[in-house]
């Protein structure tokens, strides 16, 4: 039969094995939710490191301060003897004093400097040639993107290569916005980075492993900050070269839905979103050219789906409240009319 303390040993080394396996299997591929405990990404692995640094450090601290004032409360508690004398008194010791000051000290400028080591080992590297460029206009509430090499725009979902120590093709991200501060945070790829007006940023990434890494803007804009969501889709080559390929092709063309074609082309939906090969150029929304090549819509919150998008054409306040489209006041035909069309703009 084991002893208290063996006992005690056992169920800690239990504890550890288990936290470690499950931090093991959790920092593995993409994550269902956000996650900064699954770094994907050599800047996130980078901050990864540091976070974990940092915590060593701040876990020791409140060990040793939560261990000396149990072992003060526990050593000098109140008994019944106290009343007959009154404990010893001390007034100051430059030891303790010293210890005090300094030790504090020398922690911080530990933690300044790896943090500002990291901070610049990320910031400052170098972009190479075979990188892939992207500008990344935040706006309220969904995002932009646009590869300037490519001469494609797309929305909310964002497409880049995956990356590799044998075939380095990192992601830079140029970040802008469009009206107010928003921040483009991806936790598996990388850290929190602002869009400010007027104020360029940027950011890089390099996803290890194909897959979706979800994020979320984490700078409150407005009263749908909560629904601005983020979904970066790390492709392997043959998917990337296949969604550049038809990404450049112009919107769908299909005589069977051209009456919703015209009921878009003659409402106000032409001024602010733009369908490539047709009259419609609006900048102010989303580019609705391959809108069905995404998995959702309105920046992530619902599936993209004929009955989703309908309820976002009759009144986007359904699914997001405070979104600055307005209802468009359509008839049922028209509206079924439309869906059809966009349905069609794969």
């Amino acid at each position: 039969m084991m002893s208290g303390q063996s006992s005690i040993r056992y169920r800690l080394s239990l504890l550890v094995l288990v936290s470690v396996g499950t931090l093991r299997a959790v920092a593995e591929g993409p994550q269902a939710t956000p996650s900064i405990w699954a770094p994907a990404s050599t800047p996130a692995h980078q901050i990864y490191g540091l976070s974990l640094f940092v915590l060593l450090i701040t876990g020791t601290i409140f060990a040793v301060v939560g261990g000396a004032l149990a072992f003060v409360i526990i050593k000098y508690r109140a008994r019944s003897t106290d009343a007959q004398h009154e404990p010893a008194q001390i007034y100051g010791s430059v030891q303790v004093e010293l210890a005090w000051t300094v030790i504090p000290v020398l922690i911080v400028v530990v933690l300044f400097l790896t943090t500002a080591r990291v901070i610049f080992a990320i910031q400052d590297a170098p972009e190479p040639k075979s990188a892939l460029d992207v500008t990344v206009i935040g706006h309220q509430f969904w995002w932009e993107f646009r590869y300037p090499k490519l001469g494609i725009v797309t929305a909310n979902e964002l497409h880049v290569p995956v990356s590799s120590p044998s075939a380095p093709e990192p992601t830079f991200l140029k970040l802008l916005s469009a009206d107010v501060d928003h921040s483009f945070w991806v936790p598996q790829l990388g850290g929190k980075t602002d869009l400010i007006p007027n104020h360029p940023n940027q950011m890089w990434i390099d996803p290890e492993q194909p897959g979706l890494y979800l994020g979320q803007c984490a700078q409150f804009c407005g009263v749908e900050h909560a629904k601005m969501l983020l979904r970066v889709y790390a492709d392997t080559p043959e998917q990337f070269d296949a969604w550049v390929k038809s990404q450049k092709q112009p919107g769908a063309q299909v005589e069977a839905v051209a009456a919703g074609r015209h009921v878009f082309e003659t409402q106000a939906c032409m001024n602010c979103h733009t369908i490539a090969g047709t009259v419609a150029t609006g900048a102010f929304g989303p580019d609705l050219t391959h809108l069905m090549s995404r998995a959702t819509i309105a920046a992530g919150i619902v599936p993209n789906t004929p009955q989703n998008l309908r309820a976002w054409i009759q009144d986007p306040n359904t699914l997001k409240p405070g979104a600055l489209m307005p209802a468009m006041q359509l008839s049922d035909e028209e509206t079924n009319e439309v869906v059809a069309y966009l349905s069609t703009l794969q």
